[in-house]
């Protein structure tokens, strides 16, 4: 028997073959399939009242009737709108900025200590401001969403400015490069993996707070419609619309992670992630 034992552990280690392990998006499918049972089975056990957590089959109930209505594409299409367009302009403002701001050493010293005074500043408790502003209405909502991305983007590029090599920097202004060449051929190659890591985060913020200006505020979009939701007790509804939130937020996931991957798939972090 122990010669057996020793015989096929010895076959094993010989073949040099290893169980294959599961990829990531399948180990990912296992957990959300978990996480779906488990919202199945609590209600319907008696571990949660299903007043608070309706079972997952009536929320995908909810759904279904949810997506034959308009009202639901519209609002999705509400939050879609205001998340790209806050996010295209925090995107501009932010890469403009923060390449004039970085690239002249005084003005970013004067401007260090306002930046890191208002960059930690919650965008929620501006809520009272924006609909002082601009009242119950989307560019309250869109104020928002600017702003929390805004800061994603700038500190990136900043960061990105700083690390260009100064060799290459003094040797652009020996050769007197204009400034935009300089910002071309030498600032934007070392920044731009900055760049897109202050897009994905700033993507992601502004998701969240598009949501959160459309539930406070009460602007059109998929937030307005889980406070009316709340507000009439349809609590499968609800999560209905919560979890199209979080699908949502994986869509944009992937979606920035495929443009990151394209944008920098000359940068050894990137290759070494698609060999793997």
């Amino acid at each position: 028997m122990t010669a057996t034992t020793t015989t096929g552990a010895t076959a094993a280690a010989t073949s040099g073959r290893r169980p294959r392990a599961l990829p990531a998006w399948v180990l990912g499918l296992i957990g959300l399939a978990g996480l779906m049972l488990l919202t199945e089975l609590a209600p319907r056990a008696g571990l949660v009242s299903r007043r608070y957590l309706p079972p997952f089959s009536d929320m995908m109930a909810a759904l279904g009737d949810e997506a034959k209505t308009s009202t639901f594409w519209q609002s999705l299409l509400d939050t879609l709108r205001g998340w790209a367009i806050g996010l295209a302009i925090a995107l501009v403002a932010g890469v403009l900025l923060g390449i004039v701001i970085g690239s002249l050493p005084a003005v970013r010293a004067a401007l260090t200590s306002t930046i890191e005074f208002l960059r930690p500043i919650p965008s929620v408790a501006l809520i009272p401001l924006a609909v002082l502003l601009y009242g119950p209405t989307p560019r309250s909502t869109l104020l928002l969403v600017v702003y929390a991305s805004f800061w994603q983007v700038l500190v990136q590029v900043l960061y990105g400015v700083q690390d260009v090599d100064p060799v290459a920097r003094e040797t652009a202004r020996s050769y007197r490069f204009r400034p935009l060449t300089q910002v071309r051929t030498v600032i934007w190659p070392t920044a731009l993996p900055y760049v897109v890591t202050g897009f994905r985060l700033g993507a992601a913020v502004a998701l969240i707070l598009e949501i959160t200006g459309e539930l406070v505020i009460g602007s059109p979009g998929l937030g307005q419609q889980i406070a009316v939701a709340q507000n009439s007790e349809a609590v499968p509804s609800m999560y209905a619309l919560v979890i199209v939130v979080g699908l949502l937020g994986v869509l944009v996931n992937v979606v920035v992670r495929a443009l990151e991957r394209r944008a920098l798939r000359w940068h050894p972090s990137i290759r070494r992630e698609m060999i793997s």
